[in-house]
């Protein structure tokens, strides 16, 4: 009986596949908010998000080079996130960054029209500067007409290239193998449960099993002949230091027809429903050891349907 088993490594390798259809978008994440304390504390859930969107942060834009760019945008993230947080009151938190032109947009949507507002705090206080230190840090910040958002700008120094359009460097990476049969689409479902745990992914995970699952009933159907010599679907999952979930899934058929009219749910909804439940999916032939790789990615935070 052809075994399961999940191995968890730090490294992906150097035979990672390059897909041809990657297209990451803009730092965007929504972050489900959980209940604040009574004593008017951040919940441990929602402060633990603190250092993740800093990691994400630097992971994105430290291929720049410029370490005090850096080191702002951290800043100035945490203050936007913190005291979206300590004020807001909507059931998320929407994070976004993006480049626009010569410069560095950060914006939080604490969803609360109540607007956040400076606070004068003392110059060696380490906590509750509010919005004095954004003014300080940035270019220009400001509030939305709806008094949801609060944004700030850093001025971007010149010749910096375009961001990465794939995604950052994998941190670790779990091998899930299952029998390349129906039985496996399961076993692929709740190997791939324990697999998001173990790497600690800080996304939805409902919906990241139901993506795994599709991926592999997509390669079962259509990507595996009756003459295939292998009997394990093997499946890669990796977290990379953005706190991105990448899905891999390899089949002995290197082609993949009318992939685009599949992916919009034209000619059925496997992968309608992976890029329905929030991830990129792309794919691309495996040069050197035959076959192809069905790629999907998933942002960490919750699930915009």
């Amino acid at each position: 009986m052809t075994s399961q088993s999940i191995t968890v490594r730090e490294r992906v390798p150097t035979g990672a596949p390059t897909i041809h259809r990657s297209a990451r978008p803009a730092l965007s994440i929504s972050i489900k908010r959980c209940p604040e304390l009574a004593s008017g504390e951040i919940a441990e859930e929602n402060a633990a998000w603190v250092p993740r969107l800093r990691q994400i942060l630097r992971a994105r834009i430290a291929p720049w080079k410029c370490p005090e760019l850096v080191n702002k945008a951290e800043l100035l993230l945490t203050e936007l996130f913190t005291n979206a947080l300590q004020h807001g009151s909507g059931p998320t938190v929407d994070v976004c960054v993006r480049r626009r032109g010569d410069r560095l947009r950060i914006a939080v949507d604490d969803h609360s029209t109540r607007g956040p507002l400076p606070r004068s705090k003392g110059l060696y206080e380490e906590h509750g500067r509010g919005l004095v230190l954004v003014d300080v840090l940035s270019d220009a910040w400001g509030i939305s007409k709806d008094r949801t958002t609060t944004w700030c700008t850093l001025r971007l120094p010149e010749g910096l290239p375009a961001l990465s359009t794939g995604p950052a460097p994998v941190r670790n990476e779990t091998m899930i193998r299952v029998p390349a049969d129906t039985s496996g689409l399961q076993l692929a479902g709740i190997h791939g449960r324990t697999a998001f745990a173990i790497l600690d992914w800080p996304g939805d995970q409902q919906a990241a099993v139901d993506v795994l699952h599709s991926l592999a009933s997509n390669a079962l159907r259509h990507g595996i002949a009756q003459d295939w010599p292998s009997s394990d679907l093997r499946i890669w999952v990796r977290v990379t230091k953005a706190h991105e979930l990448i899905i891999d899934v390899k089949d002995p058929n290197p082609d993949f027809p009318e992939f685009e009219t599949n992916v919009v749910g034209e000619l059925g909804r496997g992968l309608w429903i992976v890029r329905r439940s929030g991830a990129t999916v792309s794919w691309a032939p495996d040069m050197a050891e035959g076959g192809k790789t069905v790629r999907a990615v998933m942002q960490p935070g919750q699930v915009a349907l």
